[in-house]
Formats: C-alpha cells, structure tokens, sequence
C-alpha cells in the first residue's frame, strides 16, 4: 500500500488531531483542556472522508455519541483502527458500527443499513433482503433473528479478510 504509515505513536496523532483545528487544539495539554472536534473536521480527514461508515465510525468513538472528538476519542479510534489492533477489540468496535439502532444485536434494519451503505445503495430491495435473510441464516447461532457479539464474533474469524479492511492508514 504505498509508503503510507502503518505504525504511529500518540504524539503523531496528536498532531494530526491538532491540524485538523490548529486554533481550537492547543499545544499543550497539561491543564486537560476540555477541547472536542465537530464531526464536520472529523469526517473530512482524508482517513475517513471516502469511508460510508464514517459518520457512524466517529459516533461509536465519540464520548458524546455525535461524532465530535476529545482527543481521547481520536487516540481511541486509530488505536482500534489501526492494523496492530487484535481481531477480538476491532469485532467489538465493528459490531458497534453496524449497530445502527444501539440495541446491543445486529438486527435486519441494522444489516439492510450495513449493505446499503457497503454497495452505496446499488442493490435491489429483493437483493438487500435477499442478503440480510441469508446472513442471519448463517450467523444466528441462537436462531433469535438477530445477531449478538457472539455471533458476529463467529462471524468474523470465518472471515480472514476482516482485519485486513478494517483499518485505517495514516
């Protein structure tokens, strides 16, 4: 992939957070200032901007569930994202991204979202059902019609591209 950094340190990132809002990030944190990043300068990072899920990425991330960072949540986010994270952190937080509704369960709404916004809204009705009907059936280990952390979880080690994708490069 290109000469693009794979491994980055804390101060790094700490720099890259500041220039997204050099005038709001002061350059020291000594006194903890109470500083958070609009999701607009979070989504438009070139890490994110192409993503379709990175609304719901910033939103997981962030304290306040709206996508605006502390520099807690930016640290948060590329730590999980990043390629050295371990499969079990990164299906936890993917879990959360494909929750859209919060249920704490991939349900069918929450799958028809994930794939809509996968193909960018390329499919039929009949092929998202189609999709949805055919995950459930292979995940839902319990046979409750959705999927909890568990199932998901034995989801993604059949799946040995998953950490490969779901990463983010700085």
């Amino acid at each position: 992939m290109g000469n693009k950094q794979t491994i980055f340190t804390a101060q790094q990132l700490f720099y890259r957070y500041r220039d997204l809002a050099p005038q709001l990030v002061p350059l020291d944190y000594t006194n903890h200032p109470d500083v958070k990043l609009p999701y607009e300068l979070i989504g438009s990072m070139p890490e994110l901007k192409d993503n379709p899920f990175r609304q719901r990425i910033a939103e997981v991330f962030s304290e306040d569930g709206e996508g605006n960072m502390t520099l807690d949540d930016f640290l948060d986010m590329f730590s999980v994202l990043s390629e050295m994270a371990p499969r079990d952190l990164k299906a936890y937080y993917a879990f959360k991204i494909y929750d859209f509704n919060n249920d704490d369960f991939i349900c069918k709404s929450d799958l028809e979202k994930t794939l809509n916004k996968l193909t960018r809204n390329e499919l039929t009705e009949d092929e998202v059902r189609m999709v949805c009907e055919k995950v459930i059936d292979e995940a839902d280990l319990d046979n409750d019609g959705r999927l909890s952390l568990e199932d998901f979880q034995h989801m993604i080690v059949r799946a040995p591209d998953f950490l490969s994708t779901f990463h983010i490069r700085i």
